[in-house]
C-alpha cells in the first residue's frame, strides 16, 4: 500500500483545488447539520410541549386547532366536580379554563408582531408545572406575562418586553408584569393574560378549552367518558401529548422539504466533486502508471486516491462542525405557534461526520476508476 504521506503531499500540489474541495464539503456538511438540528429542534419542542397526564376538553370538530374551539365558560367547574382522577394540589383541583388567541401586539417603541396569547387563571400553574415565573409577578387585570422567547417569536428587540413596559393588544394598553420560562416547550413563546381580559378583548363569552391534569396518564379515560356522556356540551377529549403530536404531523412536510433541499445540495456537491477530482487525477495518469510499473497494484493506488479526497472532505467536516457550533448552536428559530432552540447535539455531529465521509468516498470513486482504466503501456505514453 502507498503511505498516507503520499496522499497528504498530493493534496497540497494544487492549493486552489484543495481550498475548493475543503470549502465545498464544509458548506454541504454544515447545511446537512443545520437541517438535522432544525428538524430535531422542531420535533423535540412539539413532543415536549404536551403532557400525557393532561387532558384537553375542547369543542367537537376543533381537534386540529384549539384557537377555533369554543366551549362553555362554566365547563371548568363542571369538569373538575364530575371527572374522577383529576389531580389535586394542596386540596385544589388542577383544572383551568383557557383562551388561545392569535393577534397583533404593538410595543411602546412602535414595533409590531403576531403573538399567541393564552388567557389563563392562576390554576394554570398547577396544570402546566413546567412553567416557572423567573421574574416579576403573575398577571392581574390589565397585565400580561411574557414567555422568555416571546420576543424571538414576535421578531422584535428583547428589551421591548421588559417588566414594566407597555404593550398594545387590540388598542388596549397592558403592562408586562412578569417573565416566565417553560424550557423546551412552545409555551415559552406565548404571552399569558388574565382570562377575563382576553374574553373581553376577543369579544367572546366562551373559552377555547379546559385543561385537566390527571393523577396518571391512564386516568384520561375518565375525561374521555365525560365528553361522551355530556352530549349537550358538544365536547371532545384529547391528550395534550396527542394534540401536539398531531401538530408535529402538520409540520412534517416542512421537515421533509428541509431534508430534500439538503440532499439535493449534497448530490450537486458530489457531482461537482466528480469533475474536480477527475481533472486532478487525469493530469496524473502517467504518474499513476509509473507507480504501477514499479510494483504498486491498482487497488493500492485507488485506495490512495480515495484517501486524498477523504482527508480533504474530513478537513471540511471539521471546519463545518466548528462553524455550526459557533453560528447555529443555541440559535432560536421562530415558527407559527412558537419558537424553538436548535442545538448541535452528538447525533447532529455524527450526521455531519457521516456526510463528510460519504462526500469524500462517493466523490472520488468514479474519477479514480476512470483514471486507472487505461492499459499500462497506453498510460505511460499519455
Amino acid at each position: 500500500m502507498l503511505p498516507l504521506s503520499y496522499a497528504l503531499r498530493n493534496l497540497f500540489r494544487d492549493k486552489s483545488r484543495l481550498l475548493q474541495t475543503v470549502g465545498g464539503s464544509a458548506l454541504v456538511v454544515m447545511l446537512v447539520m443545520a437541517a438535522a438540528a432544525l428538524n430535531g429542534g422542531m420535533k423535540q419542542v412539539l413532543a415536549a410541549s404536551g403532557s400525557s397526564r393532561n387532558a384537553i376538553l375542547l369543542g367537537a370538530g376543533s381537534e386540529e386547532s384549539i384557537q377555533r374551539s369554543e366551549v362553555s365558560a362554566q365547563l371548568s367547574g363542571i369538569a373538575e366536580a364530575t371527572i374522577r382522577g383529576v389531580s389535586k394540589v394542596m386540596g385544589r383541583p388542577a383544572a383551568t379554563a383557557e383562551i388561545h388567541y392569535m393577534s397583533a401586539l404593538h410595543t411602546a417603541d412602535g414595533e409590531k408582531g403576531q403573538a399567541l396569547f393564552r388567557g389563563v387563571t392562576p390554576s394554570a400553574l398547577l396544570v402546566h408545572p413546567e412553567v416557572r415565573l423567573i421574574d416579576g409577578t403573575f398577571p392581574q387585570a390589565g397585565e400580561v406575562m411574557v414567555g422568555k422567547l416571546a420576543w424571538r417569536k414576535l421578531g422584535i428587540a428583547e428589551d421591548a418586553l421588559m417588566i414594566g413596559k407597555k404593550v398594545l393588544l387590540d388598542k388596549s394598553e397592558m403592562t408586562i408584569s412578569g417573565v416566565f420560562a417553560a424550557p423546551g416547550t412552545v409555551m415559552e413563546s406565548e404571552i399569558w393574560a388574565v382570562i377575563g381580559d382576553l374574553r373581553m378583548l376577543a369579544q367572546r363569552e366562551t373559552v377555547s378549552c379546559v385543561v385537566l391534569r390527571m393523577d396518571t396518564p391512564d386516568a384520561f379515560s375518565d375525561s374521555a367518558l365525560f365528553a361522551q356522556q355530556r352530549l349537550d356540551l358538544e365536547l371532545t377529549a384529547m391528550r395534550e401529548s396527542d394534540y401536539y403530536a398531531a401538530l408535529g404531523d402538520f409540520y412534517k412536510p416542512i421537515r421533509i422539504m428541509t431534508w430534500l433541499t439538503a440532499g439535493l445540495v449534497a448530490a450537486g456537491a458530489i457531482f461537482g466533486g466528480f469533475n474536480t477530482l477527475y481533472a486532478a487525477f487525469a493530469s496524473r495518469i502517467r504518474e499513476l502508471a509509473t507507480l504501477q510499473a514499479i510494483g504498486f497494484g491498482r487497488f493500492a493506488i485507488f485506495f490512495s486516491l480515495v484517501q486524498e479526497s477523504l482527508v480533504a472532505c474530513l478537513a471540511g467536516t471539521l471546519l463545518a462542525s466548528a462553524l455550526a457550533l459557533w453560528l447555529l448552536d443555541g440559535m432560536t428559530i421562530p415558527f407559527s405557534i412558537g419558537a424553538f432552540t436548535i442545538g448541535i447535539t452528538p447525533g447532529v455531529a455524527v450526521i455531519g461526520l457521516v456526510t463528510g465521509i460519504l462526500l469524500g468516498i462517493l466523490g472520488s470513486i468514479p474519477p479514480a476508476i476512470r483514471c486507472l482504466m487505461p492499459a499500462l503501456p497506453k498510460a505511460l505514453r499519455s
